[in-house]
């Protein structure tokens, strides 16, 4: 017969095993977590960011950017620079309006778009100038390179 005590003594070492090492995963997790925990500031920076890549992030709106960027626009003007469809222009204008990208204002029935926010040009210029630059030279010529240099 087994011994009382070994029987009941397995299941005590057992659970005493199970609580260090949960305890010990615990501690790891904690430690873990304390390491990344983000200062609110960087949260609300971190999602302003994501912002603007979102906004960046269709290619029609770097089109529209890139028509205005040497100033304001008839929304027809943009449409023929850009060579997107005017129901698709006008969409992407109101959203870089609502996001407070670009200003506007109504002559007659025209409407004219200009940047609103110049964040958003120059971190497009200093995005596409880095690709570009790091494309292969057939793909980008330079001078395509120079129109996104900021203008001195």
């Amino acid at each position: 017969m087994p011994d009382e005590r070994s029987t009941n003594r397995q299941p005590e070492e057992y659970q005493l095993r199970r609580e260090r090492s949960g305890n010990e995963t615990r501690r790891a997790t904690n430690a873990r977590t304390r390491r990344h925990v983000v200062e609110p500031e960087l949260e609300l920076l971190f999602e302003r960011v994501s912002g603007y890549f979102a906004l960046l992030s269709e290619p029609t709106r770097l089109k529209i950017l890139n028509a205005m960027c040497e100033g304001e626009r008839s929304v027809s003007d943009i449409v023929a620079r850009s060579g997107a469809s005017q129901t698709n222009v006008s969409r992407n204008l109101n959203l870089m309006y609502d996001r407070g990208v670009l200003k506007r204002r109504r002559e007659g029935a025209l409407t004219y778009y200009a940047i609103a926010d110049e964040t958003v040009v120059s971190l497009c210029r200093t995005v596409c100038v880095q690709v570009a630059s790091q494309a292969d030279e057939h793909t980008v010529t330079s001078r395509t390179l120079r129109r996104f240099m900021a203008n001195n």
